[in-house]
């Protein structure tokens, strides 16, 4: 059963919160993965005091097993969210002279193949159930990558082919598929990159008919 759920991936104080009242706003509950427990519980009073309803599971977005099984309680639980949003990243700072083969793959599961584990495990029900929208929190460094900035350009990169194709195969389908590209560091006090101005770019992509998969914004 399609439940009136919004399930945010990297759930953080910024970006994160801001979603979720902006959701919550149109009646949403929200779900929030992360893998630090005490944030999630801080997230869930601060919700709860302005009278949102919210959920919390744990799970490493680089650990594919985990958020199956997050995915997989969370349904049993909840029932088939109607907006995923995957917001989760390394943002690591490091040069491309001096990253590894290993920092490269460790970030890549969090940055891009955490967001088509999450994907693979809400669609099925999604694609049953003909309805649903698939959200990404994409960045400026996929089309400005800096060499400070490697393992996240690349993942940033990801993002947005990751977006775009799964746009694309599914274009013959009710459910929807958005990337925000966020071309600036999200900052509470920013006129442009405040995070609740962010946020409802999300939401203009989930009540969007017929829009290109990215915002660039």
């Amino acid at each position: 059963m399609m439940a009136n759920l919004c399930v945010i991936v990297g759930m953080g104080e910024g970006n994160g919160m801001a979603i979720a009242r902006r959701f919550a706003r149109e009646g949403f509950e929200i779900v929030m993965l992360a893998r630090n427990e005490q944030k999630l519980q801080s997230y869930q009073t601060t919700l709860a005091a302005d009278g949102i309803t919210s959920h919390y599971f744990l799970a490493d977005a680089g650990d594919a097993a985990a958020l199956t099984a997050a995915f997989s309680t969370l349904q049993d639980q909840l029932g088939t969210p109607a907006v995923l949003i995957y917001n989760a990243a390394v943002p690591r700072m490091e040069s491309i002279l001096q990253t590894s083969y290993d920092t490269l793959v460790s970030d890549f599961r969090a940055n891009v193949a955490g967001a088509m584990v999450c994907i693979q495990a809400v669609l099925p029900a999604m694609q049953q159930q003909q309805q649903g929208s698939l959200l990404l929190t994409g960045g400026g460094f996929a089309l400005y990558p800096q060499p400070d900035f490697v393992s996240l350009a690349i993942g940033k990169a990801g993002i947005r082919v990751l977006a775009n194709t799964l746009h694309t195969a599914l274009q013959d389908s009710p459910i929807k598929v958005g990337t925000v590209t966020i071309c600036g560091t999200v900052n509470g006090n920013d006129p442009k990159y405040g995070s609740d101005r962010i946020a409802e770019e999300y939401w203009q992509l989930h009540v969007a008919e017929g829009a290109e998969y990215e915002i660039v914004y």
